[in-house]
């Protein structure tokens, strides 16, 4: 007769393999994305090597490409969300967690994670319609002397810069409330009531929630920032799509999404597709490093608790000896 122990063994080591095998998947998933990239790209690789990475020029009549535009682009547009967007987040999931009305929380809630069920396209013509105009009369009615500093110049047209790091801005808003949100209502009770109990303030105590839930917080914010890399639509309907790198938020840029979707029906030849192919490449691999950078930050932040409790603990042992 069979042992408990064998009869169990088996259903456990089935569902151990089944979901070690779906986790394995998306290493190869991962995988498979990164060749097939590397395959198309094989042609602009070989051509241009690493200068593709430092080069201004994107000229198809010449078969001269460079990605430098893009990937300033790309990295100024969602630097500049993140700043705006951050901020915000952080309020309202500070609100909504520790200061809302019960009657208005769901509300609330509900309005802020619809932002994220709206189709980027909707952002787009909302942008167009709505916040171009916008940055257009804030461009007029900026001073001239701040006109002339290179962050302010630009002609008035509204399609630029700031345009686009207001609308990812919008964009990622609800994607790291949500997550915010969720983390600190994750954070125990006892936190806040230890604080209340020395005889903090509520904002005092706010503060130590923060604090004891930054990884996850950081985490949100990251998530928005990854978010904000790879938007596509709604960006090129505002950025207004010029591959010259410029510190200017009022001039028209361009980002990789961009021009993968604005060039890819129109690439005639195979280098000018390859050189698509290889901004793509390009985009994911900033993609990996952004969130590998972020992953050491959070693990950065959680060995320094862990140290800083065992350097007390080593300092209580050396004392009671």
């Amino acid at each position: 007769m069979s042992s408990p122990t064998r009869l169990f063994r088996y259903p456990d080591l089935g569902f151990r393999l089944g979901t070690g095998f779906f986790a394995f998947l998306i290493v190869l998933i991962v995988a498979g994305i990164a060749f097939e990239l590397s395959r198309e790209a094989v042609e602009s690789i070989n051509k241009f090597g690493l200068s593709f990475w430092r080069t201004e020029i994107w000229d198809p009549v010449a078969g001269e490409f460079g990605a430098l535009p893009f990937i300033w682009g790309t990295l100024y547009s969602s630097i500049l969300a993140l700043v705006i967007a951050a901020p915000v987040a952080l309020g309202i999931a500070v609100f909504l967690s520790e200061l809302c009305p019960a009657r208005l929380q769901q509300p609330i809630v509900f309005l802020t994670e619809l932002l994220a069920a709206i189709p980027s396209i909707v952002y787009g013509l909302w942008g167009v319609f709505v916040l171009v105009p916008a940055v257009r009369a804030i461009q007029v009615a900026t001073p001239d002397f701040l006109r002339a500093i290179p962050l302010f110049s630009g002609p008035p047209v509204g399609v630029g810069m700031l345009a686009a790091g207001l609308i990812l801005a919008v964009m990622v808003i609800p994607f790291s409330s949500s997550v915010a949100r969720e983390v600190l209502k994750a954070v125990p009770r006892a936190q806040r009531e230890a604080a209340y109990a020395l005889g903090a303030t509520r904002y005092e105590a706010i503060k130590s929630a923060l604090f004891y839930g930054r990884t996850g917080i950081m985490g949100a914010v990251m998530l928005g920032f990854g978010r904000a890399l790879g938007e596509t639509m709604a960006v090129t309907m505002v950025i207004g799509n010029n591959p010259k790198i410029s510190p200017s938020l009022y001039a028209p840029q361009h980002t990789m999404a961009a021009v993968i979707a604005n060039e890819f029906s129109e690439a005639d030849t195979s280098l000018y597709l390859s050189a698509l192919v290889e901004i793509g490449l390009v985009l994911f691999i900033i993609t990996l490093i952004v969130n590998a950078m972020s992953r050491s930050l959070i693990w950065s932040m959680n060995r320094k608790p862990k140290a800083a409790k065992a350097a007390v603990a080593a300092a209580t042992e050396a004392a009671a000896v």
